[in-house]
């Protein structure tokens, strides 16, 4: 069975360009990519679920 890719929060935020900050107001109102909280409290972030994200988040040119 292959894992799929998890990211962690530096590279999500590195990715989307958007500050810490920004990013947990995002959170908040349940606006931002699904996280996963680890056991060590770490966040990361599926690969498949920041694409989904993206995905929705799409405007037409």
């Amino acid at each position: 069975m292959v894992r799929p890719k998890m990211l962690k929060l530096a590279e999500v935020l590195e990715e989307i360009e958007m500050s810490r900050a920004a990013f947990y107001r995002l959170r908040a109102r349940g606006l931002a990519p699904k996280l996963i909280k680890l056991p060590n409290g770490q966040l990361r972030c599926r690969r498949s679920d920041l694409d989904a994200w993206w995905a929705s988040h799409e405007v037409a040119a």
